[in-house]
């Protein structure tokens, strides 16, 4: 398997995460597919790609058996085949394709931000799923550096290839009381995306529109 581009990666992650969130809409359309992703919200980046870009790595990722189109209906639809190429349980294929969206993130971030594909029953089952993708050859994640003032380090994944560590010096590198603060900040969205997400479930169970 070659490395993938960031748009094949966040296409990919997009129909991992669609399958579990919006299961009604899954298999998706090629346009469906493009909004998810150039979703605004639980992206980073946010990107801007077109239905022809979108289509062109559809191609390149059913030529890897990332993805297969499925027929029997008008418009063509695709699903993804990440579990089965890569060899790895739901859980695994949760935790990568939330790092694909979202970038590099702690333990406990990914946690919360794996709630609607995955429920960890706690942060250090998380951690052994990602030790797993870590110890594999060739490994599939991997655990960054901590950052000054960090309290925790991120993982990232390595569908992509090695990702970008920024750049440290004295002028630029946060202070330990700002890079803490960027951690709460983050982990406070992440729960908002939570109860969101719970609040969802609840209107749609009681059949209250949103």
């Amino acid at each position: 398997m070659r490395e993938l581009s960031a748009l094949e990666s966040r296409v990919l992650a997009v129909l991992v995460e669609k399958e579990s969130t919006v299961p009604d809409s899954y298999p998706m359309s090629l346009n469906s597919l493009t909004l998810g992703v150039n979703q605004k919200t639980a992206r980073d980046p946010v990107m801007n790609a077109g239905e022809a870009d979108v289509a062109a790595v559809l191609d390149e990722l059913k030529s890897m058996s990332l993805v297969n189109t499925v027929s029997g209906s008008r418009v063509a639809r695709f699903e993804h085949n990440m579990k089965r190429v890569y060899g790895i349980p739901g859980q695994a294929e949760a935790l990568l394709a939330v790092l694909m969206l979202r970038g590099p993130q702690t333990s406990a971030e990914l946690r919360l931000n794996c709630e609607r594909l995955h429920r960890f029953a706690d942060v250090s089952s998380v951690e052994g799923f990602l030790d797993e993708l870590a110890a594999r050859e060739p490994a599939l994640a991997v655990k960054l550096p901590k950052a000054p003032g960090a309290r925790e380090a991120r993982w990232a994944h390595l569908l992509s290839g090695e990702p970008a560590l920024p750049v440290a010096s004295a002028v630029s590198a946060p202070s330990s009381s700002s890079s803490a603060r960027d951690e709460e900040i983050a982990a406070l969205r992440a729960e908002v995306e939570q109860l969101k997400a719970a609040v969802a479930r609840i209107q749609s169970e009681l059949g209250i529109s949103p």
